[in-house]
């Protein structure tokens, strides 16, 4: 795996440069898509449920549930890149297979796929913080370190969706990711409501979802509260990200070179 990392070079960037390219096709309806699901929340839960439940942890229910809102958009968007549009064009476009025709090694592919999939997390994240602000809620200068968060978010689920991919044989394969990993966190790692209201096997098995982490990150730099937790949370991306990201390469450049 060692060898797979050294192979990584600046052709990385071309890989993902020939995505950004081809993504400006599709600006427009991701854009829209974007900016629909996180308003949902906002106005669905955050308004509409928050009127009933008050205040949670001393702040407005909205308030409480924006910065864990802004994590998992960047998760969601960065998980499917790396999923499903990774296998588009592996198995049906071909690119692939055209791009290891040229120069480009295996784990530069890949290594680009993951970078792309931070980059349209990191779009996500920018698209949900400006909602946010709109209602008001972005008030802290902290929230100037947010690229930082997205970063680490992104390069975590973009790397660990890459492993998946390097599995699944069909499309299929994903709906087992997304329904029962990556939708039940997105419940469970205290966006909606506080880990301490949980049962304690739940509050457990919470502590083993990286989305907590950057549920609790993001909620400290949406209200100031700068500490060593703040750290903690990051490395606790950050750690796992390399290490899943490391092994993608391996995974991947095997799927990829038969």
């Amino acid at each position: 795996m060692n060898n797979s990392l050294a192979s990584v070079g600046y052709r990385t960037y071309y890989v993902w440069l020939r995505n950004a390219v081809s993504y400006r096709r599709f600006i427009l309806p991701t854009f829209i898509a974007s900016i629909g699901e996180p308003l949902l929340y906002l106005v669905a839960i955050g308004i509409g449920l928050g009127s009933y439940l008050g205040a949670i942890d001393g702040m407005p229910y909205l308030t409480f549930i924006a910065p864990g809102l802004v994590v998992s958009a960047v998760m969601f968007t960065s998980a499917f890149e790396c999923t499903y549009s990774s296998m588009v064009r592996m198995t049906i476009e071909k690119v692939y297979n055209a791009q290891l025709a040229t120069p480009v090694s295996a784990e530069e592919i890949v290594a680009g796929e993951i970078l792309w999939g931070m980059t349209r997390g990191a779009v996500s994240g920018i698209i949900m913080l400006i909602m946010l602000a709109i209602f008001g809620l972005a008030h802290s200068p902290w929230i100037a370190a947010y690229p930082i968060l997205w970063i680490a978010v992104g390069f975590l689920f973009s790397s660990l969706s890459m492993v998946i991919t390097s599995f699944a044989r069909n499309f299929d394969f994903f709906t087992y990711y997304f329904q029962l990993f990556i939708s039940p966190m997105f419940f469970f790692s205290g966006i909606f409501f506080p880990l301490d209201r949980f049962p304690p096997a739940v509050k457990t098995i919470s502590l083993f979802l990286p989305l907590t982490y950057a549920v609790d990150a993001s909620r400290a730099l949406m209200q100031g509260n700068m500490g060593w937790q703040l750290m903690i949370d990051t490395l606790a991306l950050l750690i796992p990200g390399f290490i899943l990201f490391v092994y993608a390469l391996h995974r991947m450049k095997k799927r990829i070179i038969k």
